[in-house]
């Protein structure tokens, strides 16, 4: 079931529809776009349900041969980037229990010590209550656009809990909306709040290191 989610705009349902009848006549020029939009994506997430980057690798090949096979029943009740993304979660979570690999997302489950200095910094948005000063003199679109501040925060993100990671990577990396990410992990929305939270909190704590040794 494609479950809750949002409204999708009616230029990205009209994107999808073009995309999406391209697939259907067999169009391989189609699949190769969105294989190249996707795979690299499609991986990093993989990663954080299984052992090793081999059985990620497979897990994406899993999921490409789901989606093949799925687009004539697929739905349209969420966007078709998301519905990809919920049979790699589907197949990964698959893979990670028969590899003995189980990840947890219970909020309750991720207690972890040091973290209470860094949230008195940040709102319960993720924000900051007072920037760095760093931050303040700069133009921040222009250092997001520098490639080691780009490789700061990949980094961070590479460093969080498996279980943070999945859900900062669903919403803030790939941009699919809260809902839908509580389908694909089978998380309470207050779960996904919370872990989006604390990863949010651990990548900016790390970025603003980052900016004053800058």
């Amino acid at each position: 079931m494609e479950g809750r989610g949002h409204v999708r705009s009616e230029a990205a349902a009209e994107a999808d529809d073009a995309v999406l009848a391209r697939l259907l006549a067999g169009d391989e020029a189609a699949f190769s776009e969105l294989v190249t939009a996707h795979h690299a994506s499609l991986l990093r997430l993989a990663l954080t349900f299984v052992s090793d980057r081999g059985a990620a690798e497979e897990v994406v090949q899993e999921t490409w041969l789901g989606v093949v096979k799925g687009l004539k029943s697929f739905e349209r009740r969420a966007s078709l980037k998301t519905w990809i993304f919920r049979i790699l979660v589907n197949r990964a979570r698959s893979r990670g229990a028969r590899d003995r690999r189980t990840l947890t997302f219970s909020a309750l489950q991720d207690t972890e010590g040091g973290d209470a200095d860094l949230l008195d910094r940040f709102s319960a948005e993720g924000r900051w209550t007072q920037p760095p000063s760093l931050w303040q003199e700069q133009d921040p679109e222009d250092l997001l656009l520098r490639a080691e501040t780009v490789q700061c925060l990949e980094n961070a993100i590479a460093s969080l809990p498996p279980n943070q990671q999945a859900v900062v990577t669903l919403r803030d990396v790939e941009g699919i909306e809260a809902g839908d990410v509580c389908n694909m992990l089978a998380i309470s929305e207050t779960n996904q709040r919370v872990l989006l939270h604390r990863a949010r909190t651990k990548v900016r704590a790390a970025l603003e290191k980052h900016l004053k040794r800058g």
